[in-house]
């Protein structure tokens, strides 16, 4: 027993290295891109594309569908709700500073995190991995870099998508309670609006899509020969992601309350 508990710890020490090491290397090119000459810019493009634009009408539709929730919730429960300080300060609390990066991040692991992980399992299986390094290509700096550059471009410009959509939904439910014009609601907003705020978002955001976009990389490069390894290290991609966001999204939460 106690050798195979020390194959365990071996083998769980092995793979901790493995990952440090792998995320060493791609920070190490990531603040060297502007050198780098494999970094393919095709791939961090097409990267936007599928993580950000082709995301955007889910993420309008889900930002719409919180704002107005809050609107009707607020003014069943408490009448007049829209036209108190606190309505803005909901918004910008739940919205601005959790809610807009928290769904966001969710979706892009749905969907790009999975397609990322896939695509590279795929690749490896089909020694197109192989073939680059055979021509002196890294892997790491093609196929990686670019890929945590456009989610982490991504998850930034979705998470401001997300704010506006639901300010303007709150805006439209909110009119149909008490009228109110676009600017004097704009104008509450960003009265309540900190650069506190601001830079939780930023932060989360930055935070979130380099969570994301290494850890299905790493899983994607670590399908070996067998393709039932791919939905396989999908899974985990998505377990991992999810697990983490959360654990990074409660740390950076803890630290900017106590920054206000």
């Amino acid at each position: 027993m106690s050798g195979f508990m020390a194959s365990v710890l071996k083998s769980k020490s092995e793979g901790l290295f493995e990952t440090f090491r792998y995320m060493f290397e791609v920070f190490s090119d990531l603040l060297t891109f502007r050198k780098q000459t494999q970094i393919s810019a095709i791939v961090f493009f097409r990267q936007i594309l599928f993580t950000g634009f082709d995301a955007l009408s889910i993420i309008v539709l889900i930002a719409a569908a919180i704002g107005g929730i809050m609107v009707i919730e607020g003014n069943s429960v408490l009448p007049g709700f829209t036209q108190s300080k606190i309505f803005y300060n909901i918004l910008i609390s739940i919205v601005f500073r959790e809610l807009s990066c928290l769904l966001t991040a969710f979706i892009i692991v749905a969907r790009s995190g999975t397609a990322i992980s896939t695509e590279l399992g795929n690749m490896t299986i089909n020694h197109e991995i192989e073939a680059l390094l055979s021509f002196g290509v890294s892997p790491i700096t093609y196929l990686v870099v670019p890929r945590v550059l456009g989610v982490v471009a991504a998850m930034a410009i979705l998470s401001i998508y997300f704010n506006v959509a639901a300010v303007l939904s709150c805006w439209l439910l909110s009119s149909m309670f008490v009228p109110v014009t676009l600017g004097d609601f704009l104008l509450y907003v960003f009265a309540e609006l900190s650069i506190n705020d601001l830079l939780s978002g930023v932060v989360k955001s930055i935070v979130f899509g380099l969570v994301i976009s290494l850890i299905s990389t790493y899983q994607g490069l670590q399908v070996k020969v067998a393709t039932t390894e791919v939905p396989q290290r999908t899974i985990k991609a998505v377990v991992l992601s999810l697990t983490w966001i959360i654990i990074f999204d409660v740390i950076l939460t803890i630290l900017f309350f106590f920054t206000i």
